[in-house]
């Protein structure tokens, strides 16, 4: 990463990023310590969330981590972290409700998660090769504009698809606290905190999609004036 002045740019992003990160494991932490009446474990919720929708092809495991927990589309297989699984709080429930959340995106063929899920491999790409390209370009003087073209043509990817994450997220949570309801899997008075833990984690995804707007407009900045 090159340090110039357009790295005022990031500054504010990393600082909304340390903040939302810290936010989201404050607010895990709070809630990880309250149980639900009911004493369903967040597998178990996630198991009746899934079979509510038909959707009994959907596996559910148990991973290492911490907050590790991902719906993978490719093998349909929920994955739930080691604090998540077995617990019985609030925050585990509201997680594993939010992934259940991406399966049935999945299965209904949600657009934003199919364009997203198409992302990937480029995405992939452009995160890891665009500031080496970008930075071979600038030693390479002139005739390396090119280069830092396709550099920022590729990081563009990864920008795109961090945005794109945004709704695909945030439309999960709505469908995690909406099934929560409608399966009666939560009193009222567990809703709330389940809805403060899940805006905490959009957080991040946000900030994620900013720190990612800004490198590529320090990038334009940046090729901009060595013109």
């Amino acid at each position: 990463m090159f340090w110039d002045t357009t790295i005022i740019l990031l500054i504010p992003a990393l600082i909304f990023a340390m903040y939302a990160q810290a936010k989201v494991q404050s607010t895990f932490s709070k809630y990880a310590r309250v149980r639900n009446r009911y004493g369903y474990t967040a597998e178990e919720v996630a198991r009746k969330i899934l079979d509510s929708m038909g959707l009994y092809d959907v596996r559910i495991e148990r991973i290492p981590g911490n907050l590790t927990d991902h719906y993978d589309p490719r093998a349909k297989v929920l994955r739930l972290s080691e604090s998540v699984y077995g617990s019985e709080s609030i925050a585990a429930i509201g997680v594993a409700a939010h992934e259940a959340g991406h399966a049935i995106q999945h299965a209904k063929g949600y657009v934003p998660l199919t364009v997203r899920n198409s992302l990937v491999p480029v995405a992939n790409l452009g995160a890891n090769l665009a500031w080496p390209l970008v930075i071979l370009g600038f030693f390479m003087g002139a005739p390396g504009l090119h280069l830092i073209n396709i550099g920022i043509l590729l990081f563009s990817a990864a920008v795109l698809f961090q945005v794109i994450t945004l709704p695909v997220e945030f439309d999960a949570s709505n469908r995690a606290i909406a099934l929560l309801q409608s399966n009666a899997l939560f009193t009222r008075e567990y809703i709330e905190p389940a809805r403060k833990v899940l805006q905490a984690a959009a957080l991040t995804y946000v900030a994620a999609a900013l720190v990612s707007i800004m490198q590529l407009l320090r990038l334009i900045i940046i090729r901009n004036s060595r013109e």
